[in-house]
């Protein structure tokens, strides 16, 4: 193999090389810093990228995506001096690669920090109720404070949450004793609500049927009156037929007129056999034919009376 063929075998290995150290492709949602000489030269972004080798350099890239940061849970005093743990989640992302990468040593390290720090400023402004009932309004407090701090390394903080409250193992204890109580008092409210409302309605039950009770009592009452009195009108109108009937009968007779007040005599008795005869008028004229009937049984005792004297004056003698 000739020399001049050798060094052209080490010229294309070389350009080959340098070509391959040129060329760069960065993914889609990502950047990268290139340096030049140890200093930036420029920020480049997704798709193919050339760079001078040996001049050039490449920082790992960058991605533009959110991202998310969990904390472990970290030792914080509430305002009435409780001791609790909390951990909290923060979701950030990078507006600025190149502030990013020479503004922030370890930015992960850096936002944990201060992530911490301020979460005992705010923890520390409430008691451990308001602290469980809060967590909008330490979410809200911790992004303001965080967003406003990292906008300087080029990133923006979207949304932070506290993702676990654990209280000391006394306090769980009493507050599970707490709520125990709470729901027990909202049973024995819903037990005496049910019971109240039961009484009312068994009221309210007793008294409508007493309503209707005494309505059907009434009614009963008007039904029975109206069928004696419709049974009064009925019997009245057989006795006035039958009077008619046997007055007509009279009539057309030839009976003296003691034979007619015996045979309405007679008769009266018939028309009081009804139940609804609770009155009954004697005529005036039964009325004399009764003293007709006493004189004549007064007479009948007199001669009776003197027909035994009589007797016994026989015997006598």
């Amino acid at each position: 193999m000739s020399a001049g063929l050798i060094v052209v075998i080490v010229v294309a290995v070389i350009v080959l090389a340098f070509v391959a150290r040129s060329v760069r492709v960065i993914p889609q949602s990502r950047v990268g810093i290139v340096q030049r000489l140890g200093r930036y030269h420029r920020t480049a972004e997704s798709g193919l990228t050339f760079i001078i080798p040996l001049v050039d350099k490449m920082l790992p890239k960058t991605d533009l995506r959110e991202q998310v940061v969990s904390f472990q849970p970290q030792a914080v005093i509430t305002n009435d001096n409780v001791g609790i743990q909390i951990s909290a989640v923060v979701y950030y992302q990078i507006i600025d690669p190149r502030a990013a990468e020479y503004e922030v040593a370890n930015l992960t390290v850096a936002m944990e920090q201060i992530t911490q720090t301020n979460l005992r400023n705010v923890i520390g402004n409430l008691t451990l109720d308001e602290t469980l009932v809060s967590r909008d309004e330490i979410n809200a407090k911790l992004r303001a404070v965080l967003d406003e701090v990292t906008e300087k390394w080029g990133v923006r903080i979207t949304r932070v949450e506290i993702k676990e409250i654990i209280p000391p193992h006394d306090i769980q204890q009493a507050m599970e004793k707490q709520m125990q109580a709470e729901r027990n008092r909202r049973a024995a409210i819903l037990t005496a609500e049910g019971d109240k409302r039961a009484a009312i309605l068994k009221a309210e039950g007793e008294k409508e049927s007493a309503i209707l009770k005494a309505q059907g009592e009434r009614e009963a009452a008007v039904l029975r009156a109206e069928g004696e009195a419709e049974a009064y009108r009925k019997l009245q109108r057989a006795q006035i037929e039958m009077a008619g009937a046997l007055f007509e009968r009279l009539h057309t007779s030839d009976l003296s007129a003691e034979a007619l007040r015996y045979l309405y005599l007679m008769t009266l008795p018939k028309i009081a056999e009804g139940e609804a005869n609770k009155l009954f008028v004697v005529p005036s004229e039964l009325q004399d034919l009764a003293g007709a009937v006493g004189s004549l049984a007064a007479g009948a005792k007199m001669a009776s009376g003197g027909r035994d004297g009589l007797s016994d004056s026989s015997r006598e003698d």
